[in-house]
């Protein structure tokens, strides 16, 4: 309650996150995670997870108030021994016989539901605003229905069940995410996500055939080249133009990703917080594909001609906007409602941090 007390009022209304971090503050912290993650062949890049989480969460403020990221290196670099084991098991499985492939294949679909659900379960228990914790219930059964079984059926129907998949990955994540002893709820329906990857798709096909005709034209003007310089060896026309052939392909094919990546992630993003609700109290986000393309092409440029350096910066222009893009907006007095959910959670009392000793997620 301590922490509580020492907080600001919160006003009723909309209240927008923030992001105050920046980039030549964040630099700092970058630069010596990836030196000592370098150095130690990679261990370290757990305590550079945790670094990078405690910075985003405690310069993000919701109402006066930052979160805070409260999770242990060790048990982070568990979990990525864990993975890369599974990894390691699925990659060499085949290697060694047809039947220990197929029982390596078995033990990551019998294994890695429960890993993914006590990944989340980790990372909400690890994770607090105004002292008071958030927490993960998702069920065992909950987890393999939405992970094993959606990720086999997209698998088996060429990825026609993709929308389905997620949709139902967000209900488990989102409908079984609590904030004291209240449930986030979330509504959006299938339909919805198949509206936003069908326009994706359109846009992907029709930008994929504008490359298409424009690589088939440069062939033809290869060809042309050639018999215009006396039927010159092919091979050395192509060599000759390859720049130029290279440069007009990556003119269509780069903006496919740049365009496509985020139109998706603006309507997802949209769609997924639009739909979400914390007991009575919901959500807004306001994402823009024009704006974030925008952000996702000037960082991608920063970063290429600075040779990687610029990734600071482009991280915390990227957390900055998706902030100043997401409000909450309470249906009653918030000030009470974070008062009465940490009475209530102090007289329960938390579940054993024992269970929540494993983050398998990189």
């Amino acid at each position: 309650m301590e922490d509580f007390e020492k907080t600001q009022p919160i006003r009723l209304g909309p209240q927008t996150l923030r992001f105050h971090g920046s980039g030549g503050e964040y630099f700092r912290i970058w630069i010596v995670n990836l030196l000592l993650s370098i150095l130690t062949l990679g261990i370290y890049s757990a305590w550079a997870k945790v670094r990078r989480l405690q910075y985003f969460y405690r310069n993000t403020e919701l109402a006066g108030s930052s979160f805070e990221y409260h999770g242990q290196a060790l048990s982070i670099l568990k979990g990525r021994i864990v993975a890369i084991c599974l990894l390691l098991i699925y990659q060499h499985g085949f290697d060694v016989s047809p039947f220990v492939g197929v029982l390596s294949l078995l033990l990551l679909g019998g294994v890695l539901p429960l890993l993914l659900r006590n990944s989340l379960r980790f990372r909400l228990h690890n994770s607090s605003y105004r002292g008071l914790r958030f927490r993960f219930k998702g069920t065992v059964a909950g987890a393999y229905e939405t992970f094993l079984f959606g990720y086999l059926g997209s698998l088996f129907t060429g990825f026609l069940l993709a929308p389905l998949f997620h949709q139902r990955l967000k209900a488990y994540q989102h409908g079984n995410s609590w904030y004291g002893q209240t449930r986030f709820s979330f509504s959006a329906r299938v339909g919805q996500f198949y509206g936003i990857y069908g326009k994706a798709l359109l846009l992907s096909l029709a930008m994929l055939a504008v490359g298409i005709a424009l690589t088939t034209a440069l062939a033809g003007a290869t060809g042309a080249f050639a018999q215009h310089h006396g039927g010159q060896d092919p091979k050395a026309v192509i060599k000759h133009l390859m720049p130029f052939i290279i440069g007009a392909v990556l003119l269509v094919y780069l903006p496919l990703l740049l365009v496509v990546g985020p139109y998706v992630n603006a309507r997802l993003q949209n769609l997924i917080w639009n739909n979400t609700r914390l007991g009575e109290h919901r959500f807004e986000s306001r994402l823009a594909a024009r704006r974030l393309f925008w952000i996702y092409l000037s960082n991608f440029l920063a970063v290429v001609l600075t040779l990687g350096f610029f990734s600071p910066w482009a991280m915390v222009r990227l957390a900055r906007y998706h902030a100043q893009c997401l409000s909450l907006v309470p249906a009653s007095a918030l000030d009470e409602f974070v008062a009465d959910q940490s009475q209530e959670v102090g007289a329960i009392g938390e579940e054993a941090a024992g269970v929540f000793d494993i983050d398998i997620a990189f």
